[in-house]
Formats: C-alpha cells, structure tokens, sequence
C-alpha cells in the first residue's frame, strides 16, 4: 500500500524508443540532464497493411492500409500527452455499401476518445492526479473488484477512460471510469489510514489500512449489457519494511448489493521489490466465492464476458451461474534490464496472473516482452485463457515485432493474433487479424 502510486508507473510517458544504451549517470548529474530537458517530444508514424481474417469458418476477409501517427509531449512529472489513433483505409473485402474507413472503429461517440492514448495532469507527490486514455491491466488499488482489466478488449470499441487520485489527511481515494464519454464501468476506493487516524502523521503512511470499494456497469456504451454492482471490503497491514523491499497482508469480504447470498472472502500476502535494475511484485490469495459474487468480476475478459461468458450456458456474465468454492491467485509483475530500469528500457517484462478454482476451472492471462540485440529488437505476446478446463472455455492470443535498424530511427513491425467480435445478438463472432510494414520516429 505504501507503494499505491504504482499505478503511473505504466501510465508514464516515455519519448525516446530508439535502441540504444542507458548510460549510468551521477544523480545531481541526472538532475541537471532532467531540467535542462523539462519537454521533450516524440513523432511517429506507422503504416502497415491489416488483414481481419475469419476463423472457424465465420465472417469474412477484409484488407486495410493502416496509417497510424503519433505525438507525445513530455513534460516532465506534471504533464505528459500522448495522441494518436490508427485509420483504415480498405484496400479489399467488406460488401458493396462500406466505406473507405473501417465504420466499426469511428461509430460511436466512445470510439472518438482512442485519439486520447494517454494525458497525464499531476505528479505523484502531488495531492491530485487525473490520467485519461486507454487503459490496459488495469486494476483498482485493492484489485479484489477491478484487476487486470482493460477497456478496449472489443476490437470494435475504442473509449479513453480515466481515473483520478487524490489524498486528503488519512484518506486516500482513486476513482475511475472506463468510458469518458459513455455510461460504463465507475467506480472508486478509499482507503483510510488506520495508523494516521489512531498516532497522527506516520513517517511511513499507509503501514495499515482500511478500504472500501464500489463498481458499477451502466452496460449501455460499446453495445447493450446487463448492469451490475459489486463492493468490497479490505484490511492490509504492511508487515515488513526495509530499502527497497516491503511485504503485506491482505483480507477482505466483498458481496452484490441487493443479493444477499452473493459474498466472498479473501486472505492473502504480497511482495514488492525495486531495485536500479529490477522492479517487481508478487501477490498470492486464497479466495472463497459464494452465491455467484467472485473476486476479480471486472477482469481482462470482462468487455467480452459482458457479453458473453466462458462456458456452455452462452449468456452475459452478469447472469451467467458460478459454482459456490474456493481458489487460489496468483500474480507477477516483472520489469528487469540489464543497465538501469525505468521507461521503455527494458530487457523484460512480465505480466502474469492465474487462478484455479477447487471445482476444476482455471483462468491465466499473462504477456511478457523482451528487448534483444542491444535492443534493436523487440518481441512480444499475450495470452488469454478463460475457463480452462471446463466446457465453453475462451482462448485469445497475440505476438508483436519490431525490429530497429539505420540507427534506430526506422523499424519494421509485424503483429498477429486472435480477435472476438460482440455482434448485436450478443454472440461473440472469432476472427482474426495480421499485421506488416514500416515505422519512424524522430525525437526531441
């Protein structure tokens, strides 16, 4: 919990992504570099041909040139913007009444705000913080409502969502949305200082807290689907605490207002390591779901399972049956580089989380990346894996490219994967896409 500003960390704005070696530096020499340097800026563009292809015999081919640019502004731990959105121009496929630009991707007023990929208002030490844009892993403080989730899962809706954070004496609260500019997923947390509250201003806030937290899905932007309403519960107690090292204890209840046999209960641990080369959280729970609530509801599939979830009953999550039981979690959060950790200069980095449940489901989803070749070449995939184990389960995947070469200015990239459409019956339509061509950047 003392680490909660955590969350910027993947929302940091980094300029330069050209390949090259970070130079160990002095830190009043760093200091200097830093405010000589306030703003700093990145354009780039990419173009590549798209081909949205069918998978299991449903749907049909299309082609399109993507053109892609990009801006971002850094200015420094205020400020940071990052604009840009891809355009599909169709070069084949679709029917005789589409477009020149894909419809699907500008047929809403949500699908304006992928323009925003990400604005930054506030620093950490600052007593409020807004971010808006895309958001991917995403998990709200706690996690036990909120985790791993991300708002453009739907490859046919594009929202900026946003959250704000602010401390005031013992309370700290982040709330969010997932769709600014539509009735979607909100929610908020707050946590209270039990320490602060009981002793005064502690040299190390946070140490031990009390939380409570609240989502709720209008289900009425990106597609029509059933609403509902979760809180949650949590107690943490930082127990151990030395540089650049600390672990805690985690427990929780949470339920469904207005279900009264829809609870769950939560025990775990967790352990955070930061080190010049290495940055890296643990986490491990066991969980108890009762009545159909389940920890982790709004999670990496979540903007499909609105729709429809894992399994054979092919209806939306919300009133889709879960199995009364217990599991056990598991997450991992890895950044490593051989050099010096921070930004886009990393060697790897891993994002894993799992979960097997006592009647023989299991859930993971997990992407890992890595820099290769003095960095001029980077590799990475995703998975996703939903109901494992059991009948109706749902698998996605996805791999990335990108290879640097005349000094790092130009790159090639390529990208692949698997892809679920929601269509207006609420069914989920498997597709697939892949990706090649060029890119570059120029840095200031």
């Amino acid at each position: 919990m003392t680490r909660r500003w955590a969350v910027w960390l993947w929302l940091l704005l980094p300029v330069d992504t050209r390949a090259e070696d970070v130079p160990e530096v002095k830190p009043t020499e760093e200091e200097r570099r830093t405010r000589a340097t306030a703003w700093r800026s990145l354009l780039r563009l990419d173009a590549t041909t798209l081909a949205l292809l069918p998978r299991a015999g449903i749907g049909s081919n299309e082609g399109f040139l993507q053109v892609e640019p990009t801006l971002i502004l850094d200015g420094g731990a205020e400020f940071g913007l990052n604009l840009g959105a891809p355009v599909r121009l169709r070069l084949w496929g679709g029917g005789e009444d589409t477009g020149l630009v894909r419809r699907e991707d500008w047929d809403s007023l949500s699908d304006f705000g992928q323009v925003v990929r990400g604005l930054k208002l506030g620093s950490d030490d600052a007593p409020v913080g807004v971010w808006f844009g895309g958001l991917e892993s995403y998990s709200l403080l706690s996690g036990h409502l909120v985790r791993r989730y991300s708002n453009r899962s739907n490859p046919d809706y594009h929202p900026a969502g946003g959250f704000l954070t602010g401390t005031l004496g013992p309370l700290y609260t982040q709330a969010f949305a997932s769709d600014v500019l539509g009735a979607r997923l909100v929610g908020a947390e707050v946590a209270l200082d039990v320490q602060h509250v009981l002793f005064g201003q502690p040299r190390e806030p946070g140490r031990y807290t009390l939380s409570l937290s609240a989502v709720h899905d209008w289900g009425r932007a990106g597609g029509r689907a059933p609403s509902v309403t979760l809180a949650h519960l949590d107690g943490t107690a930082v127990v151990v605490v030395r540089p650049g090292f600390e672990a805690h204890l985690i427990a929780g209840w949470g339920g469904q207002p207005g279900e009264g046999g829809a609870w769950g209960a939560v025990v775990g641990a967790g352990a955070d390591a930061l080190t010049p080369t290495l940055d890296m959280r643990l986490r491990l729970e066991v969980r108890r779901q009762h009545g159909g609530f389940r920890q982790g509801f709004f999670g990496p599939d979540y903007e499909l399972a609105r729709f429809q979830a894992a399994g054979p009953e092919r209806v939306p999550l919300a009133e889709a049956p879960f199995p009364d039981g217990y599991s056990a979690y598991g997450e991992a959060e890895v950044g490593w580089d051989a050099v010096r950790y921070g930004g886009l200069s990393k060697h790897l980095k891993l994002s894993l989380g799992a979960e097997a449940f006592s009647w023989g489901r299991f859930d993971v989803d997990g992407r890992v990346a890595v820099q290769l070749f003095a960095r001029s070449l980077e590799v990475a995939v995703k998975g996703l894996g939903v109901g494992m184990g059991q009948p109706g389960a749902r698998y996605l995947g996805a791999a990335e490219v990108r290879w640097r070469f005349l000094g790092g200015k130009l790159y090639a990239l390529g990208t692949g994967g698997t892809l679920l459409f929601p269509t207006p019956d609420g069914t989920l339509r498997p597709g697939a896409f892949a990706s090649a061509g060029l890119g570059v950047d120029n840095a200031r």
